[in-house]
């Protein structure tokens, strides 16, 4: 039986490096979106499978911890699916990623204690000594060290996303010289790891200089970037899982957490030009340190601003020739994708041509906006990125923004000391009426005070997004 797995097992990790690749190709857009997900999910089976035939459980107590692991693992992981609203997923995601980065730690301290049990090396329980080759302790310490990152840095990250975690830079005076000394220090580590053949106390320093370098990295990071952080930690993460992969002898772990890893990155690039930001700002813990921090929630004008109610914004959306819903985060925690996507039904009946524009970093974590309208069946046809619709704000009567607000903010075009500065952002300035719907006047979540607010064309529609939505839908004149 043992024979035959490894004959067929190359075979059966190739077809699932294919059907990962095919998923990430899926996942790229929403409208193969479920496609992607099931070959991915497919490719896990077999993956699985494989890796079951290749190393086969020693004794039936070995075989019932197995399960009851998977069981357990594939029942909690049921029961989130099932449980976890559309406004924490890019938390959660954070959370799997601290998960994949201590497991990477968690892999390497294991073969360090075992190195005969990982095919690595040969271990004296009398002497206590230890010969593990030299490849292997390079790949240990390395997945090691990233894999410390990764769990560190998403633990922040999930406390800024959740709000455990105050959500703006936390930045101090020679930051970037202890990060540089941290990962010298780290590095250093490793190579002194290597060089004594594995000594215990080596591996305990990259650890721990790595789990502190993981928090200072990504504290300075302010809110506003937080999307590309998930992005880029999900590419630390897959770093970290290929590095085990060379420890464990998985080739299938190796090319898996490649494509994890350089899709992340590629994904962070993507983000990093679309916001005019640096790609190693973003490695090097550098995003919005350049700021002194988000001064507008502080400096606050109490300046005057059109307020208007549902009835006011039933009548200009009924009266106008062409509508584009601009989505934020203020829309996933009230769910209002689904009130938002009739009220767009009704305005097509009536011949009004309906949008929706997307920012690259609307939300919290890179697509959650598509996902949420794609929860609630908006045709794929009516989402444009910002780069395909902004110019066409100029020639529209209404721009609908629903809890969107930093993506929106003029400040990134006109306030260089302003922490979004340089930040493409949606035009719907140039619309002839916006209507913004937002629960107060309070700043977005990078702290900046939005100018958009108190333009002569802007109409506050205050209060929860579903209820002023279902406020609109409820004025009748819809209807007519």
């Amino acid at each position: 039986m043992m024979a035959l797995a490894v004959l067929w097992a190359p075979y059966a990790y190739l077809a699932s490096a294919v059907l990962f690749i095919l998923a990430l190709r899926g996942l790229s857009g929403p409208d193969t979106s479920r496609q992607g997900n099931a070959q991915g999910m497919l490719g896990m089976a077999i993956a699985t499978l494989a890796t079951l035939g290749l190393n086969p459980p020693s004794s039936p107590v070995a075989w019932a911890v197995l399960v009851g692991a998977l069981a357990a693992g594939g029942g909690l992981g049921l029961l989130v699916a099932r449980r976890i609203q559309m406004t924490d997923l890019p938390q959660l995601v954070a959370a799997f990623h601290s998960l994949v980065g201590l497991s990477a730690v968690l892999v390497a301290v294991s073969a360090w204690l075992d190195p005969v049990a990982f095919g690595i090396g040969s271990f004296d329980p009398v002497q206590a000594i230890r010969h593990i080759e030299a490849r292997a302790l390079v790949e240990m310490g390395l997945g090691a060290a990233i894999g410390a990152i990764t769990f560190t840095g998403s633990v922040v990250a999930f406390g800024k996303l959740q709000g455990l975690v105050s959500g703006k830079p936390l930045v101090f005076p020679g930051q970037h010289a202890l990060n540089a000394l941290l990962g010298v220090g780290t590095l250093g580590c490793i190579l002194a790891f290597v060089m004594t053949g594995g000594a215990a106390g080596p591996l305990v320093g990259a650890i721990g200089l790595a789990f502190v370098l993981g928090l200072l990295l990504i504290l300075p990071i302010g809110g506003a970037d937080m999307p590309v952080i998930v992005s880029m930690l999900n590419s630390y993460s897959g770093w970290a899982a290929s590095g085990i992969g060379f420890t464990l002898h998985n080739d299938l772990l190796i090319v898996t957490g490649a494509l994890v890893g350089a899709s992340g990155a590629i994904l962070s690039y993507v983000m990093c030009k679309g916001m005019n930001r640096s790609i190693w700002n973003v490695i090097l813990g550098g995003f919005g340190t350049e700021a002194t921090g988000p001064g507008g929630a502080e400096a606050r004008e109490q300046r005057p601003v059109n307020q208007g109610s549902a009835e006011d914004a039933a009548f200009i959306l009924e009266n106008a020739s062409s509508v584009i819903i601009v989505p934020g985060y203020g829309m996933a925690v009230a769910q209002a994708q689904h009130a938002l996507r009739e009220m767009a039904d009704m305005l097509k009946k009536k011949g009004v041509r309906v949008r929706y524009a997307i920012h690259p970093v609307a939300g919290r974590m890179p697509g959650h906006m598509n996902v949420l309208l794609a929860e609630a069946n908006v045709p794929y046809d009516d989402v444009f990125e910002l780069e395909d619709i902004n110019r066409d704000f100029s020639q529209t009567d209404v721009a609908f923004v629903i809890g969107a607000n930093d993506v929106t903010n003029p400040a990134a075009k006109t306030d260089p000391k302003s922490p979004i500065y340089g930040m493409p952002i949606l035009d719907v300035e140039n619309a002839r009426t916006v209507l913004f719907i937002k629960r107060s006047m309070a700043a977005g979540y990078a702290g900046v005070d939005n100018e958009l607010f108190y333009r002569p064309n802007t109409m506050m529609l205050f209060g929860d997004a579903r209820k002023v939505v279902e406020g609109i839908l409820k004025t009748g004149s819809l209807h007519a």
